[in-house]
């Protein structure tokens, strides 16, 4: 099964979330729900500012693990790489 790591954005350079799915498009709906209590809820951290997808959940999981454990700097220049105008890339999904 393939996977996708990703990262949520409260608005450019707010608050970020980090995580792991197999269907991304469904589980970034879910957060712009609200329909998953906890974190993104909380914080309105609902924007998918960046993302990856692999051909292996167990690697997506991986890269997700790893990306949580990166500075706050690192994981803004991750998605100013592929995102700088930090646009909510949910609405360019396929899915």
């Amino acid at each position: 099964m393939s996977g996708w790591t990703y990262i949520l954005a409260s608005q450019r350079n707010g608050t970020l979330y980090t995580g792991v799915t197999a269907n991304l498009g469904e589980r970034v709906w879910q957060h712009k729900q609200k329909l998953i209590p906890g974190f993104t809820s909380k914080y309105g951290v609902d924007r998918l500012v960046w993302y990856q997808h692999f051909e292996s959940i167990t690697d997506a999981i991986a890269e997700e693990k790893r990306i949580k454990n990166w500075r706050r700097a690192w994981k803004l220049a991750l998605i100013e790489k592929q995102n700088p105008q930090w646009r909510d890339l949910y609405e360019e999904l396929n899915w």
